[in-house]
């Protein structure tokens, strides 16, 4: 009977193994790039160019005007909401009416057609997040926003990973703060971050069904998937 496989098959077989491993490294370390990687998730520190450039530092920072004015559903859903052309013509039908910068306000204003802003902290859509939940427990606009106050066009502040949530689900004592001062830029707490952290999540709550270990809080329900992927 006539061999069935030539000379080189055995070759071929004991190289395939060792490719395949690498193929797999390859792939696997694809896959985790990616995640990280600012082309899925959005530079960081790079600002994105808006129908109007709004500066949040002039707003914000020199005006002093408050988060809430503008992202009103903050407190209360899940979608802090974006300001339609009628909050933005309160001020600016009095105020610099004559700006060319202005120009697509005016514009959105009087044919009613609503600006097409551009995301900036877009998460993946199988992601859930509930600002009035993290608003009214304490976790300031900051902590994930970055110093808006001191951007004259917004950019993303931080990674935004799952990685990056976890820290502050994990040990939520290092973040929080008193829920008066959510709104607050460059907040700095009156005494130990993390001593003061320990109290408030008892106070508000976060800590039900968490176990304590001598390093802190550990609130383990805060780590369940469903929380974020539903």
């Amino acid at each position: 009977m006539s061999q069935v496989f030539p000379r080189g098959a055995n070759t071929i077989a004991r190289l395939s193994i060792p490719a395949l491993l690498l193929i797999s490294l390859i792939v696997i370390d694809a896959i985790l790039v990616q995640g990280t990687s600012p082309y899925t998730y959005g530079p960081v520190g790079i600002a994105v160019e808006q129908p109007v450039r709004f500066s949040h530092e002039l707003h914000s920072g020199d005006l002093n005007i408050g988060c809430q004015y503008c992202h009103t559903a903050a407190e209360q859903s899940a979608y802090a909401g974006i300001p339609d052309t009628h909050t933005c013509m309160s001020c600016h039908s009095q105020i610099a009416t004559y700006s060319e910068l202005l120009q697509p306000v005016r514009d959105s204003w009087e044919t009613g057609e609503p600006l097409v802003w551009a995301p900036v902290h877009d998460l993946a859509d199988h992601v859930y997040f509930n600002h009035s939940i993290h608003v009214n427990s304490g976790f300031g606009c900051e902590t994930c926003h970055g110093r808006v106050d001191q951007m004259p066009l917004v950019w993303r502040a931080e990674t935004m990973t799952m990685g990056w949530c976890l820290e502050c689900h994990r040990e939520p004592e290092r973040f929080i703060r008193p829920v008066e001062e959510v709104y607050t830029h460059g907040y700095i707490p009156d005494r130990d971050q993390e001593e003061l952290g320990m109290e408030l999540v008892v106070e508000y709550g976060i800590a039900e069904a968490a176990a304590v270990s001598p390093s802190g809080v550990v609130v383990e329900r805060l780590e369940n998937c469903s929380i974020c992927h539903r």
